[in-house]
């Protein structure tokens, strides 16, 4: 009998009750739902290794097709997996299902469900919208267990928050904002820092987005009355997310500052936005689609969507990390937004947090200034902070990731748990609405600041790095941190605080290395890189 078998519980599938979250009902036993498995990489010995390698720089990158070759899943894994969805009553889905994103797609009735990973599903209402959880483990026959890495979807609560603050136009006329106020087309942005010539050509970034949509007569509109040819923009649907436009108080806010950006910067980038749900199963598979998409490659992707650490599962943890990992051997620069909610993380029990994905080590963690400028040149520059009451960038310490070797010898503060001490950011960039960009989004003219625009400001510079070294340079981390770059690359900002941290010379826990000086830093990696051919 099914009840006499030995079922294993997922490592680090625990979930806690959502706080604030009222139970309604147990899920109905029939409804049908889809669920993302994750399996071992058929290499993991040499995946360790290969983890080795990326610390050092100048790795050589690997191609879509060798990857998946190399360190996909097992097509004899994925019998096994289909041989347990027979025996449960579950469907396996052509559609998502893929070895070398190590994915297998899943339905099945909630009944069947909760039968074969040993959960049970109950519905919640929740201020921030209804919702179905699990509390405890998730857990499989014995057989299997090795196989399986994690199990998204049976949980759909919200994980993630977009990181923008928009600049309430009424205060404006209350002279609540202070008289240095000012903001800035995202080009512009890019001529103050000096980034190097370039548009892009040849590269695409990809944007992950959890919610929200886009307009094409605000793009065509937008980038018209800059005098910039209005860049291509694909939109790609994971886990049934669509390109959802609705109000300029909405997510609309989040996607429509990532693409005018990245698009202002890099208009001749082709720009993917991969829409995918707001939860674990949605964020994870919008990354993993995007990290193996051998369609539209792209060579840098930006999230500005995340939360704190302490909100995730640590299966979510590994196997974000693990879909970064994949990033950097394939040479995809991934720029994530660090938060903007100050040394706390917007966690309220008194204690220091750090965002993720920032925090995983094979992402390039992007904090946030306050930039003053005179005539296209930077007047001041400090650590962006408007608490109490507005936002403060992210940063801190990870209470997960470890020191990576990268930053040794950097001052990183010591975690307050044994396990982390990867530290975050580690670059950063205009991120104060008060000193925001100017952005369109439903027909509305606004301000818009937040990491959320560091991230593809970020990217946007990375095309243009690729487009004039005429290769992706990949993962940044080990060659930011190496001497030459660290002090011709940056703006290193010494003034300011995110709450518990302050900055100062050299890298900190508030803006990282500093904000760009791309032309420099384009040189300097050129340097480093031709040292390590």
């Amino acid at each position: 009998m099914t009840s006499a078998r030995k079922f294993n519980a997922i490592a680090g599938s625990e979930r806690q009750p959502v706080r604030g979250a009222r139970l309604i009902q147990n899920s109905h036993p029939d409804q049908t739902i889809e669920v993302s498995v994750r399996l071992r990489s058929k290499s993991e010995v040499k995946r360790e290794d290969l983890m080795n390698n990326l610390k050092k720089p100048g790795f050589g990158h690997m191609s879509r097709a060798d990857f998946e070759t190399t360190y996909g899943a097992d097509p004899a894994d994925l019998d096994q997996i289909k041989k347990f969805a027979q025996e449960f009553g579950l469907k396996v889905n052509e559609t998502g299902t893929e070895l070398a994103r190590r994915t297998v797609m899943l339905s099945g009735t909630v009944t069947n469900l909760q039968k074969a990973f040993h959960v049970e599903l109950k519905e919640y209402s929740h201020p921030r919208g209804n919702f179905r959880g699990r509390i405890g483990t998730i857990s499989v026959p014995a057989e299997y267990s090795d196989i399986i890495t994690g199990v998204f979807g049976l949980d759909n609560r919200p994980q993630a928050e977009p990181h923008f603050r928009r600049l309430p136009a009424p205060e404006r006329h209350k002279h609540k904002i202070p008289a240095s106020a000012t903001s800035y087309d995202p080009n512009v942005v890019a001529q103050i820092y000096d980034y190097p010539s370039g548009d892009g050509t040849g590269q695409c970034i990809g944007l992950i987005e959890l919610g929200g949509g886009f307009q094409l007569d605000d793009l065509s509109n937008y980038f018209s009355a800059l005098n910039i040819n209005t860049p291509q923009v694909i939109s790609v649907s994971v886990d049934g997310g669509q390109n959802s436009p609705s109000t300029p108080d909405s997510a609309d806010g989040e996607v429509m500052l990532d693409i005018e950006v990245a698009g202002a910067i890099a208009p001749a980038a082709k720009i993917v936005v991969y829409f995918a749900p707001n939860t674990d199963q949605g964020f994870l598979d919008a990354i993993t689609t995007a990290v193996h998409d051998s369609t539209n490659q792209p060579s840098v992707l930006s999230i500005s969507w995340g939360a704190a650490e302490s909100g995730w599962t640590t299966q979510a943890l590994t196997n974000f990390d693990e879909a970064f990992q994949a990033a950097a051997a394939m040479g995809v620069t991934v720029c994530v937004a660090s938060g903007d909610s100050g040394s706390s993380d917007g966690v309220n029990d008194g204690t220091n947090h750090v965002d993720f994905p920032a925090s995983s080590s094979f992402a390039l963690g992007c904090g946030g200034t306050t930039l003053q400028t005179s005539n296209e040149q930077i007047v001041s520059e400090t650590v962006w902070n408007d608490q109490p009451g507005g936002g403060a960038t992210g940063g801190g310490v990870s209470s997960v990731f470890p020191l990576p070797s990268w930053q040794d010898g950097f001052d990183v503060p010591t975690p307050t748990v044994q396990s982390g001490g990867r530290g975050v950011p580690d670059v950063s960039g205009n991120a104060d609405p008060n000193t925001g960009y100017n952005i369109l989004v439903d027909g509305e003219n606004a301000v818009f600041g937040g990491t959320s625009a560091v991230a593809p400001l970020w990217a946007a510079l990375v095309a243009r790095i690729n487009q004039s070294i005429g290769k992706p340079v990949g993962f940044l981390n080990p060659l930011i941190y190496a001497q030459a770059v660290e002090t011709s690359g940056f703006h290193d900002i010494t003034q300011g605080n995110n709450g518990t941290f302050s900055a100062a010379q050299g890298w900190d826990p508030c803006t990282g290395l500093g904000s760009p000086e791309g032309t420099g830093l384009l040189t300097a990696l050129q340097g480093k890189l031709s040292q390590a051919a």
